[in-house]
C-alpha cells in the first residue's frame, strides 16, 4: 500500500489556486488560512502557499518528441480515470500545455499523458498506464 505524499508549492494568488485545484481539478479543500490552502490531490496532501511571484520553469528536457518542463509534478491514474479526467478538463475549457497523447507507443512504459499549468505557472502532468503496477517502473 502506498502512503500519501505531502507537497508544498508556491502560488501568487490563493483565490486563483482555489479555483484551479478545487473547481477545475476537483480536489477537496482541507485546512486553510489566509496564507495557505490544503488540497486533497488524488489522496495526497498538496499545500498551496502564498508567495510573491509565480513559479518559473527552470528548463526543459526532451522526452519522446516533447520538450518536458522542469519542474513539474502530477499523479498517475488508471486509463479509465485518465479518460474521464481528460474529458472533464476539455469540457471545462482547460488549456493544455502539452496536449493529451500516447507517449512511448509500443515500448516499455507506454502511457497516456497530458500537461497543464496552474495560474502560478506550476506545471502538472497527469499520466496513465494500462497496468500501473507492471508498467510504472518498467525498463
Amino acid at each position: 500500500m502506498l502512503t500519501p505524499f505531502h507537497l508544498a508549492i508556491g502560488v501568487h494568488d490563493l483565490a486563483a489556486a482555489r479555483q484551479f485545484y478545487h473547481e477545475l481539478l476537483g480536489c477537496p479543500i482541507g485546512r486553510s488560512s489566509d496564507q495557505w490552502i490544503d488540497f486533497n490531490f488524488f489522496g495526497h496532501q498538496l499545500v498551496c502557499h502564498q508567495v510573491g511571484t509565480p513559479t518559473k520553469i527552470q528548463g526543459r528536457n526532451p522526452v519522446d518528441g516533447e520538450a518536458i518542463p522542469v519542474p513539474h509534478f502530477g499523479i498517475v491514474l488508471t486509463l479509465a480515470e485518465f479518460a474521464k479526467f481528460e474529458t472533464s478538463l476539455s469540457t471545462k475549457g482547460c488549456q493544455f500545455m502539452i496536449e493529451p497523447q500516447v507517449r512511448f507507443a509500443g515500448e516499455a512504459g507506454e502511457q497516456r499523458t497530458l500537461f497543464i499549468r496552474d495560474p502560478s505557472h506550476n506545471v502538472l502532468e497527469f499520466k496513465a498506464f494500462a497496468d500501473i503496477d507492471e508498467e510504472l517502473f518498467k525498463v
